[in-house]
């Protein structure tokens, strides 16, 4: 029986994935999780097989709970499943280290695959997906600039972007005030832009906006 794990700050999100499963031949849900900081304590106390992490939540996010987990040489599989496009954040977790990655509007078939694939030592990856690694493995001629950032500077970028301050960033990603400062520096230097107005302008012109 595989055991999973679903992580995600919306309980009406959970209670879907966890029918979507309930129905599923040689699964089961074995706890759930409304952000970072519980699915780390439940990985670390239980068994899973599989992980199904959002990006988007509360305390800690599915990037840095996806690096704990990696960190921690967990042996559960992590399967991403978030409301981003692909093209905005999946390249950057299967790189560092997600099983696979698959958005919302998945059909619930696709879900069960994912998982089953996973188990067997293998990457879900769409057919999107693959074309964008590709991309990735080629040559970075004319790679966008977020492409240079880390993961956590492309966080800051995309909060940036969106019009929030500096002091919101820092409360939402449980950071200081000056680390954030840093972030931003050093995202302008690496992107090679000169203020604020136009960090924004390049995370709305290439749609990268936080919902």
């Amino acid at each position: 029986m595989i055991r999973v794990l679903i992580v995600d700050d919306h309980a009406v999100v959970r209670h879907g994935l966890r029918r979507i499963l309930g129905e599923a031949k040689g699964i089961e849900v074995g706890a759930e999780a409304a952000n970072g900081v519980e699915a780390l304590r439940k990985i670390s106390n239980e068994k899973f097989d599989v992980v199904l992490l959002d990006i988007s939540m509360p305390e800690k996010n599915g990037l840095d709970t996806l690096k704990q987990i990696i960190e921690g040489n967990s042996a559960a599989k992590v399967l991403i499943m978030s409301m981003y496009p692909e093209d905005q954040y999946a390249v950057r977790l299967m790189k560092s280290g997600a099983s696979g990655y698959m958005t919302k509007d998945a059909a619930p078939e696709q879900l069960v695959d994912a998982i089953h694939k996973v188990i067997a030592g293998k990457k879900y990856i769409t057919p999107n997906l693959a074309e964008l690694l590709l991309q990735e493995c080629g040559n970075d001629t004319g790679k966008p600039a977020h492409e240079l950032l880390s993961n956590r500077e492309y966080q800051v970028l995309r909060l940036l972007g969106s019009g929030k301050k500096v002091s919101e960033i820092a409360q939402t990603l449980s950071l200081s005030v000056k680390t954030i400062s840093t972030y931003r520096a050093h995202i302008l230097e690496k992107m090679k832009l000169k203020n604020n107005a136009e960090l924004i302008f390049y995370v709305m012109g290439n749609d990268l906006k936080e919902p």
